[in-house]
């Protein structure tokens, strides 16, 4: 076992030497390298296509070039491997072609009523692999801000866990709740004091709303978690915020 992990090991580090050489000018083994993997690479465009890909399909091209694009962007100190970051690229840059000529109103089709079927189940397989691909690259962006939101929550010394106990219970609390973030957000004063100070400046708000210094007190959390997203482009926490007020 140690013996295939020393191994393994040994090929990772020798192909990302590999690629640093290439990004330093090494033609020769670049060519080498794009030659090595194209089975690598017809099989990403294949998974995207759900079709046996030939070299002389033009799809199989494009995946050349994002392959080829890819060893000039990697960079190991991001984490991934080469190969998991080139088929990203490689399916990225197909499903981008096959948009386009699915788009495309110059295109004109003539087949037999059985091509035509065949045409019509290829297209849905493609429309299918770039849905199921918008889905995935959704879900990374929804990652990627609750991260960047999680961040922001720090800098307040807050965490996920204290929105959940001291999210309002009630719909009316929350909703009012998020209506004094908005008051607080539209005042440079009051929002100045907030991202500078790192607090809520309740005695300010108290004498804006019609609510008591108690109950600003008791949601203070809660104001300062959503003032953070309608500050900030958080594109889809704020359709949570519409979500509540509209709901």
């Amino acid at each position: 076992m140690l013996g295939l992990l020393f191994t393994a090991f040994k090929k990772k580090r020798s192909l990302e030497e590999t690629v640093l050489k290439i990004q330093q000018g090494d033609i020769s083994l670049r060519n080498d390298i794009i030659e090595s993997f194209k089975p690598f690479i017809a099989k990403a465009v294949s998974s995207v296509c759900r079709r046996y890909i030939y070299e002389s399909d033009d799809e199989f091209s494009i995946g050349l070039i994002a392959f080829n694009e890819a060893i000039d962007k990697y960079s190991p100190e991001k984490g991934r491997s080469l190969l998991a970051f080139a088929e990203t690229l490689v399916k990225r840059r197909v499903i981008d072609y096959l948009r386009s000529q699915s788009r495309s109103k110059e295109i004109i089709l003539d087949f037999s009523q059985n091509e035509e079927n065949d045409q019509s189940q290829i297209y849905l397989d493609n429309e299918n692999s770039i849905q199921e691909y918008e889905k995935q690259k959704e879900s990374e962006k929804r990652k990627e801000e609750i991260q960047l939101y999680i961040s922001h929550l720090q800098d307040f010394g807050l965490s996920f866990d204290d929105l959940v106990e001291n999210s309002p219970k009630h719909e009316d609390a929350r909703k009012g709740a998020i209506m004094i973030a908005k008051l607080l957000m539209d005042d440079d004063d009051l929002k100045e004091i907030l991202f500078t100070k790192k607090r809520l400046p309740v005695k300010q708000l108290e004498g804006k709303v019609d609510v008591s210094r108690k109950t600003i007190e008791r949601n203070r959390k809660y104001i300062i978690a959503v003032a953070i997203i309608i500050n900030g482009d958080f594109l889809y926490l704020n359709d949570y915020i519409k979500g509540v007020i509209n709901g």
